[in-house]
């Protein structure tokens, strides 16, 4: 039985997909140069040296069926990529496949076989695609989200897939459920109600309104009477439901609910790279450096 830990180590070396790596360490007996060499040999390592760029660049989608929906994002170089069909042919391929498979992690996700095309695994698919594309590509994160009868989908994609939102609403129609995706997409609320915001955040953020207030030399009751209105100002920020409607600002996303009977169940919003090191080298430069030697 081949040790887990080398097959993370032999991941880390090669970019290899984790199936990839077992089988070369098996191959190998467990002898971490044999089985580089093995995985050099099947061409699966070609993507080795890619394996330490940074892809932050990339897609995120949203695919549908029946009662069930999945947003993914899945991650290249440069920008430039995500243009690429092949590359938006294999986002659609990974999401439809894990959407028809239920799996819960990425791990698992890319050990499926792929329903829509004689490629093997998911792995397989972005180890082909990365040779072919010439960028480091890997499938960053996914959700699989159900709704009852009574529920409807709402999905958003803005700049073509830069962020994704995929909210479910009870009572109202896919079209006010599209329309607070798309809030969601333009005002980045952080919880979908007050109940929802953690205590240690919000006791956080009093005491620096607090420290602002006393600051500015008001005295502790005047402070306070502040920080409360500031607080529930800091909720219309964070808040999806306490947002003025981007429709109509003498709204909130609440009152639009509520005036189509419908109420938010979920909220998920996908930024494509957000919290991920950007690459600050010049990707252009490095690609002539590869032509020129």
């Amino acid at each position: 039985m081949v040790d887990a830990k080398l097959v993370g180590e032999l991941r880390a070396m090669t970019g290899a997909g984790m199936m990839d790596c077992k089988k070369a360490l098996t191959e190998a007996n467990g002898d971490m140069e044999a089985a580089v060499d093995y995985l050099r040999e099947k061409g699966i390592a070609k993507s080795a040296k890619k394996a330490e760029r940074i892809a932050a660049e990339g897609l995120a989608n949203i695919f549908i069926k029946d009662n069930e929906a999945i947003i993914i994002e899945v991650n290249s170089e440069t920008d430039f990529v995500s243009k690429n069909e092949e590359f938006t042919g294999m986002i659609e391929c990974i999401g439809k496949t894990i959407l028809e498979n239920k799996v819960k992690t990425v791990e698992e996700a890319l050990t499926l076989k792929c329903t829509c095309c004689d490629c093997g695994t998911i792995n397989d698919l972005i180890v082909a695609k990365i040779s072919k594309i010439g960028e480091k590509l890997s499938l960053r994160r996914f959700e699989i989200v159900k709704k009852t009868k009574l529920e409807n989908f709402g999905a958003y994609l803005h700049m073509g897939g830069k962020i994704a939102v995929l909210t479910v609403i009870k009572g109202a129609d896919e079209s006010v459920a599209k329309d607070v995706a798309m809030q969601a997409a333009a005002m980045r609320p952080e919880y979908l109600t007050e109940n929802d915001v953690p205590k240690a955040v919000i006791n956080r953020e009093k005491k620096v309104l607090t420290e602002e207030a006393m600051n500015e030399g008001k005295p502790k009751d005047i402070a306070e009477k502040m920080v409360m209105g500031r607080i529930k100002k800091f909720f219309t920020e964070v808040c999806l439901v306490n947002q003025p409607f981007i429709k109509d600002g003498d709204i909130t996303v609440g009152d639009y609910l509520k005036n189509n009977e419908g109420e938010i169940k979920k909220m998920i919003r996908y930024e494509v790279g957000e919290g991920m090191e950007k690459r600050s080298d010049n990707f252009a430069e490095e690609v002539m450096n590869q032509v020129n030697s």
